[in-house]
């Protein structure tokens, strides 16, 4: 039924984001990876300025 879901490519986008890597506890000594630390962040940005364009599109 996913495939109904209308988010479910958004959904499999952020799945590929945390594939990369998952936050382990006790690793607080390690560099930022921003993939990693922020893909559900990094996806919701870039929908959203997608979003964003498209309404201005569709206005003119």
């Amino acid at each position: 039924m996913s495939s109904r879901n209308p988010l479910s490519w958004f959904a499999r986008w952020a799945d590929w984001f945390e594939e990369r890597g998952v936050y382990v506890p006790g690793e607080e000594s390690r560099a930022v990876e921003p993939v990693r630390d922020f893909g559900w962040l990094m996806a919701a940005w870039v929908a959203g300025v997608a979003i964003f364009i498209l309404l201005f599109a569709l206005a003119v």
